[in-house]
């Protein structure tokens, strides 16, 4: 049978060659009481670890620059108990606009007013109660129904009554801080897909203008994308992202030039569409795109103290 004669493979020096793996780059063990700083700066300098310092300059020098730095937010988010250190960058003007979907404002709503939220799904399905709390539908429709009378937005409407009813936990609410803020909160939701929609003081058409009033606000914001913004999606892997591609069109549509700004997914798992808005489509218009995957109770506070250290340099 034939046979390669190993004796005649040509070999060159390691000097030649091109690295892709540096000791420089290497992870620096963490000393006990060390600073974050001092842990940021020991992370290995490879894919998701730089990628993360990367974002965090990016959002940190948008900071600076007074460009727009808009998080969109599914309600996970809320549910592993980051409501707190969101608040804090919305506090700190890091974040200049949070875009929620319909589930994230009711889970919003429910520790604000009640200081617990989610339930168990299945159990509830199969009795019928699932979603049919009383208080979390009238507080969230009667809501919804004043503000579509007033001309508010979904996300407005629905951090004004938290503000007014002033709930035992209302430092909790990611609403209630936007209105408190003046800060755009908009609640984007797919009528049908959420517990309140089934209450008998739902109005279709009241939900339907104080969300189509957040669209053009969040169209709004998109225009102050260019140039250095950060656009974020943490936990949406159809609504948000979708909801992106339209607000970006209008912006266009009307003149605004929303290219070279930084697209970031975070999320535990990387969908289609969250991987084109924002990261595919952000790069696509003149800018950078990051997909860092992880769990959000531990991303997320990750990347906000990798963002308050960068602002300290």
């Amino acid at each position: 049978m034939d046979s390669i004669d190993l004796k005649k493979i040509k070999t060159y020096s390691i000097s030649e060659r091109a690295n892709k793996v540096s000791v420089e780059q290497l992870a620096r063990p963490l000393k006990p009481g060390e600073t974050m700083k001092e842990f940021l700066a020991g992370l290995p300098d490879f894919l998701a670890a730089k990628n993360l310092l990367l974002v965090a300059k990016a959002i940190a020098d948008a900071k600076r620059q007074g460009k727009a730095v808009i998080a969109a937010m599914g309600a996970h988010v809320i549910k592993v108990g980051l409501s707190p250190v969101v608040i804090d960058l919305m506090e700190r003007g890091i974040l200049t606009h949070l875009a929620l979907n319909g589930a994230a404002s009711i889970h919003d709503c429910e520790l604000a007013l009640f200081g617990g939220t989610s339930e168990d799904v299945i159990a509830g399905v199969k009795t019928g109660r699932f979603g049919m709390v009383k208080e979390t539908g009238e507080f969230w429709n009667e809501a919804v129904n004043e503000g579509a009378a007033g001309d508010l937005g979904l996300g407005e409407a629905l951090g004004k009554a938290l503000l007014k009813n002033k709930p035992e936990y209302l430092d909790t609410s990611l609403l209630a801080a936007g209105a408190r803020l003046k800060m755009p909160v908009t609640v984007h939701v797919t009528i049908g897909a959420d517990i309140v929609h089934m209450h008998p003081t739902a109005d279709g058409a009241a939900i339907g203008k104080t969300t189509h009033a957040d669209f053009r606000r969040l169209a709004a914001s998109m225009t102050k994308l260019g140039a250095g913004g950060v656009l974020i999606n943490v936990g949406s892997a159809q609504l948000l992202p979708m909801l992106m591609e339209k607000s970006v069109t209008v912006a266009r549509n009307l003149g605004y030039d929303v290219s070279g700004f930084v697209g970031v997914n975070m999320d535990m798992i990387q969908h289609y569409r969250a991987l084109l808005w924002p990261v595919q489509r952000a790069k696509e218009l003149g800018g950078e795109g990051y997909a860092i995957t992880g769990h959000h109770e531990i991303m997320l506070p990750l990347l906000a103290a990798a963002v308050l250290e960068e602002l300290t340099q």
